[in-house]
Order: structure tokens, then C-alpha cells, then sequence
């Protein structure tokens, strides 16, 4: 069954390349994507069981998919992800730049360089390598779509010693509006801004208490989904979203409005 056959959140025919697949927000995006008819490129590094039941999930529906195991900072695994995948497909229409990590929590003070340079590494670098492998074909789709998840930390500058964290999707942050402009009008690139995802990543990196006060912080009075952020995906990544490129999607439940 294609619940959005018909309308603008048809992706019948598209390939969408999804990074850090297996886990989180990545999954549910790469099921939202499939749920709407496209096929899918589930990338993965460390999460392989995980990875190997978003794929299950998505064939147990009746969609397709591909496994592809990468680390997205080695610049040569990169382009082998999305030359895999184009090879299998013959095309690439989206490309979700998902992959991240905080790695741990540093005060800007404190923070070792090698912390600062992995930050960057794994939340831009490996964004960099995969979107420049993959213009050439998004280009020849003819309705090629970017989205690049970002945090509301770069709003917010983070806390907690999430500063690395923050500064490099920033850094991303500008990165989308670069290519907005610079692939126009064949290509959009936008990007999302998610507040706080009740995932693993929270699980790793936040305690119950602080999950706690987020809650609180959050005009809405709770954490998101990852599926209501996929649903975000799934519009930037569909005609849905035809005349927006170079946005910044805030999904933080309005956490952007407390002062």
C-alpha cells in the first residue's frame, strides 16, 4: 500500500540515499521515504543489526532497499556509498545528510583538539564527501533534493558542553545555504533543525532528569518522535516542498521561543 500515491508526497520512482540509517532519526526517515515509494539506501558504520532491520521493516512492506556499510570521514568509503548505490539504481534523487554524532560533552575551554576535529569530521566532512559524490546524479534527476539535519543547538549554541557539537552543525547550517545557492535551480537543499528527539542519541548523552527539563523547556510540553521528524523529511524531500530551498526547518515543539 502507497499511503501518499497521487499526491505531493509521492516518491514512487525516486532512490533516496539515506546516511546513519540504522538507528534514530535516520530510520525512521529511510521507512517514511520507502513508505512513500522510494527506494532506499540504508547506510550504516557501527549499527549493522540495526541497519538490518530498518531494511526488514521497509521489504516486510513491500518496499526496497540496500545495505551500505561506510565511515562517511574516510573520503574513499564515502564515494563507495553512493557509487554502490547508483550502480544498483542507476540513479540518486535524494540525499539525506543525517550521519552524526556529539561524541562527548566539552566546554569550548576544555575541548581537546583531536574531540574538535573528529566533531567536524563526522558531523560536516562526511556530509561534504557523500553531497559531492552525489551532485553530478542529483543534478540528472531533474528533481533532486538535499536535506541535511542539523540541530537547534545551532540556534541555541547548545549547553552542556555540547559547544564542538554545536559549532560544526553551524558549520552545516551554512553549508546548506551554500549549496542552495550554488546547485539552483536543479537542485534544493534544505535542512532540518530538530530540538529534542526522544532516540538513542538522548539515551547516550542526556539523563532522565534533563530529559525532564527539556519537557518543561518545550512550549508543546514534550520531546519529539522520530517519526514526526522523518514526516519533516519526507515533506523537504517531496514536491511537497517544490519552491523551498536554503531553509532552515525548526522541529523543536517551539523550544525556540523561550527566551
Amino acid at each position: 500500500m502507497r499511503p501518499y500515491a497521487g499526491t505531493p508526497f509521492d516518491m514512487t520512482d525516486r532512490v533516496a540515499l539515506v546516511t546513519g540509517a540504522g538507528v534514530g532519526i535516520g530510520r525512521a526517515a529511510a521507512i517514511a521515504l520507502a513508505q512513500a515509494g522510494a527506494a532506499v539506501g540504508i547506510h550504516y558504520h557501527t549499527s549493522e543489526d540495526e541497519a538490518r532491520a530498518t531494511l526488514a521493516t521497509i521489504e516486510a512492506a513491500g518496499g526496497k532497499g540496500w545495505l551500505l556499510k561506510a565511515d562517511l570521514t574516510d573520503e574513499a568509503a564515502a564515494h563507495s556509498v553512493v557509487d554502490t548505490l547508483v550502480a544498483q539504481t542507476g540513479r540518486l534523487d535524494v540525499l539525506v545528510n543525517n550521519a552524526g554524532h556529539p561524541l562527548r560533552r566539552s566546554k569550548i575551554e576544555d575541548c581537546p583538539t583531536d574531540l574538535w576535529r573528529q566533531a567536524f569530521d563526522i558531523n560536516v566532512t562526511a556530509a561534504f564527501f557523500v553531497t559531492r559524490r552525489s551532485i553530478p546524479h542529483l543534478k540528472a534527476s531533474g528533481r533532486g533534493s538535499i536535506i541535511n539535519n542539523l540541530s537547534l543547538s545551532v540556534q541555541t549554541g547548545g549547553a552542556g558542553g555540547a559547544g564542538p557539537y554545536a559549532a560544526a552543525k553551524g558549520a552545516l547550517g551554512v553549508f546548506t545555504r551554500t549549496l542552495a545557492k550554488e546547485l539552483a535551480p536543479v537542485v534544493r537543499v534544505n535542512s532540518i533543525m530538530p530540538g529534542v528527539v526522544e532516540t538513542r542519541h538522548h539515551e547516550l548523552f542526556s539523563t532522565p532528569e534533563r530529559m525532564a527539563d527539556y519537557r518543561k523547556q518545550t512550549p508543546l510540553a514534550r520531546n519529539a518522535s522520530a517519526e514526526e521528524v522523518s514526516s519533516a523529511i519526507l515533506f523537504l524531500a517531496s514536491n511537497a516542498s517544490s519552491f523551498m530551498t536554503g531553509s532552515l526547518l525548526d522541529i523543536s515543539g517551539g523550544r525556540q521561543l523561550r527566551s
